[in-house]
């Protein structure tokens, strides 16, 4: 590939004004300027960031995505997507939460040569890190994940910090917009392997983002249970869907401690069980063979 032509996405619902502003000067100063800026307002009304210091020279400009409902992670992400894919003047999305901050300037140069040294890649993950520099478990992108600085291809990636083919994205699909919240990511990364796409953690490429919980939303535990039925259902294999969703039933069990959080839990998975998860495209059996080969086949 040709060097590809950068792209950026944010989508905010409004409530974090400072940390946007911070975020996009943190873009404005990349040692490789974005063809252009889509930031979307999930179901919010956005300040007029098209004036914003250091970008008001972009060829494409900043565009502003104002939607009347909040869509959700993936639905926001999808409005954005389409946006930059209709411009014709970006080969590679890069998509930042908005609480997210570019530690470093050569971020989006990076991105370029990886896409360029590669014509399969797919997806990149970034590395997220708190304020001390300290990476949570669940955001390194593999089960062994004592060390974040390993990087490497593999089966998943990280919501605040990524990169995006739209070469890739014109064949997979966009982000499972039923989502809403949680898993989104997952579904992706399995369409993305099964279509022989790769998918790199590069742990060189920072992300600084707030130390948090997903548990801190009320909905965590419902969606996290139907998504996960709803993830198995779509893209696997039948013979590994009761495996899939058995595996995490005892890992739920095991490790939540809410008697609340256990009832919610309960009722979001029969909610995935009895209600529409969207087309189902079982994976090849070869790509299960390559995820396990990765480490970490699509049973956990």
């Amino acid at each position: 590939m040709s060097v590809p032509r950068v792209g950026v996405a944010i989508v905010t619902m409004g409530d974090r004004p400072q940390q946007v502003e911070a975020l996009l000067a943190s873009v404005a100063v990349q040692d490789v300027r974005p063809a252009r800026v889509v930031i979307v307002g999930n179901g919010s009304r956005l300040p007029d960031y098209t004036s914003f210091p250091g970008l008001t020279d972009l060829d494409g400009g900043v565009t502003l995505l104002e939607l009347d409902e909040n869509l959700g992670c993936p639905g926001g992400r999808n409005e954005a997507l389409e946006a930059l894919a209709g411009f014709g003047d970006v080969d590679v999305v890069i998509e930042l939460d908005d609480d997210g901050l570019l530690v470093e300037k050569d971020v989006f140069r990076t991105v370029q040569e990886l896409y360029a040294a590669d014509p399969r890649l797919g997806i990149v993950g970034f590395r997220i890190a708190d304020e001390q520099g300290e990476t949570q478990r669940r955001h390194v992108p593999r089960l062994r994940a004592k060390d974040p600085m390993r990087g490497g291809p593999v089966t998943a990636f990280l919501g605040g910090g990524h990169a995006l083919s739209l070469e890739m994205l014109a064949g997979t699909g966009l982000w499972p917009a039923e989502f809403f919240f949680t898993h989104e990511e997952t579904d992706l990364s399995w369409r993305a392997l099964d279509a022989g796409w790769t998918i790199l953690y590069e742990p060189g490429l920072l992300l600084q983002h707030p130390r948090t919980s997903p548990a801190r939303h009320a909905v965590y535990y419902r969606m996290t249970a139907r998504n996960r039925v709803w993830l198995a259902r779509r893209n696997l294999p039948l013979l590994l869907v009761p495996v899939y969703l058995g595996t995490w039933l005892l890992l739920t069990l095991a490790r939540t401690r809410s008697a609340s959080g256990l009832r919610a839990w309960a009722a979001g998975f029969a909610e995935g069980v009895c209600t529409g998860c969207g087309p189902r495209r079982p994976m090849r059996w070869r790509t299960v063979w390559r995820m396990t080969r990765l480490g970490r086949p699509p049973v956990v």
